[in-house]
């Protein structure tokens, strides 16, 4: 079994005790269990990541990412210790382990590593005399011999990367919430759980904003077929959160619409192409390593978005280029994800109705196969996601019931 816990899972004595509980079950009930934690804490906390950037300045640092590696690295190491040290005080057989110690390689790419494979020759050694190996997440040694890190989320990643690497009977993620929504809880008061979701669905939520779980970790357990638990520490040992795994959902319930995501923030820009071509624009921002998100190509103008760190590069590029450019600034992309999106017909007139009705200006809409975005003023934000989850999600076709 491998066990992730979040920051807000092992920020203090309580809740490190409360993780510990989860622990125990799994031992109790047989399982070599790995455990995977974050940094202590969330920002503010002294030992959570961005703590330990703030420490040299953060962006502004003249450190290099190889270097800055070597400083955020230390809040899991520390983070590994501190709960290893719980454990044996209440008697577990428990071992400690680096990313490197447990197996991580990564390629060079510091700050945002890509794993390359997992060694998992010392963990496997250490549960012939141990029942709990404890492994610092979000780390890894690059081909160099240098510590890594494998960017925000990356311990989801690691813990994804364990369970596929040791055939792992399930990954739990625990942290601060029971388990998938249908939204955000804090601006859907109506938000409903999901008992179950499938690989495709929490991927695409989780790519759109919702944060109870990194894509990429969703990703590597979908490829290796290994069921998933979003739960939250704080619930019982035996209330099970939500599995996310590939048995085929439609067979047993009918949903179109799974979610509402959405992420804020962004700046929406808007350039016409008269005496310049689409090309020319998006090279000009890949060449200055500029992501650009939403985007519409049409004869007569290009429309993009950016967030906020972003837009403020893309402002003096286009400036000095003299690209004429209308922006539109804090704007938030509101995503309508359900893998029944697609052969469903009437879903963007229902969408376009809802907003209408509350007199919300839609200022982009773009989709795929399993989601819709549509992009509101962030002042709209709360509204939309509201006026969105009462058209789709108030009816028992959301799949909340038992499967």
């Amino acid at each position: 079994m491998v066990q992730k816990f979040g920051g807000t899972s092992v920020q203090d004595d309580q809740s490190r005790k409360k993780a510990i509980e989860h622990v125990q079950y799994a031992v109790d009930q047989g399982y070599k269990t790995v455990v995977v934690v974050s940094a202590i804490g969330r920002k503010g906390a002294p030992y959570a990541t961005d703590s330990l950037l703030n420490l040299v300045d953060g962006a502004s640092s003249l450190l290099s990412n190889r270097e800055l590696d070597m400083l955020v690295s230390v809040g899991e190491i520390i983070s590994t210790a501190v709960f290893t040290e719980m454990l044996k005080k209440q008697k577990f057989a428990a071992i400690a382990m680096t990313g490197p110690d447990a197996g991580f390689r990564t390629n060079n790419e510091y700050q945002n590593a890509k794993v390359l494979d997992v060694k998992t020759d010392a963990i496997l050694k250490a549960f012939k005399t141990n029942d709990v190996v404890v492994v610092a997440g979000f780390q890894g040694l690059s081909r160099q011999g240098h510590i890594t890190t494998l960017g925000r989320g990356g311990s989801d990643t690691s813990a994804a990367l364990l369970g596929a690497a040791l055939s792992a009977k399930r990954v739990d993620i625990f942290t601060d919430v029971s388990g998938m929504m249908t939204a955000d809880p804090r601006l859907v008061k109506k938000a409903k759980f999901l008992k179950n979701v499938s690989y495709e669905e929490v991927a695409n939520m989780a790519h759109e904003g919702a944060k109870v779980i990194h894509p990429r970790a969703v990703e590597v357990a979908q490829q290796a077929h290994l069921p998933l638990r979003i739960r939250s520490t704080w619930d019982s040992v035996d209330e099970l959160g939500t599995l996310v795994s590939d048995k085929d959902l439609s067979i047993r319930h009918y949903r179109a619409v799974t979610g509402i995501a959405h992420q804020v923030g962004l700046t929406q820009f808007i350039i016409a192409t008269a005496d310049l071509t689409a090309e020319n624009v998006f090279a000009l921002l890949a060449d200055n390593h500029l992501s650009v998100d939403f985007i519409n190509i049409l004869p007569e103008k290009v429309v993009f978005n950016l967030n906020q760190q972003q837009s403020q590069v893309a402002k003096q590029l286009l400036a000095a280029k003299k690209i004429k450019t209308e922006i539109i600034e804090d704007c938030a992309k509101v995503s309508i994800v359900g893998a029944g999106i697609m052969g469903t017909p009437g879903i963007t007139a229902r969408i376009v109705s809802a907003l209408t009705a509350k007199k919300i200006k839609i200022l982009q809409t773009t989709d795929s196969y399993t989601t819709i975005w549509v992009l509101v003023k962030q002042s709209d934000l709360i509204a939309a996601v509201n006026a969105l989850h009462d058209t789709f999600l108030n009816e028992r076709q959301d799949g909340t019931d038992e499967v």
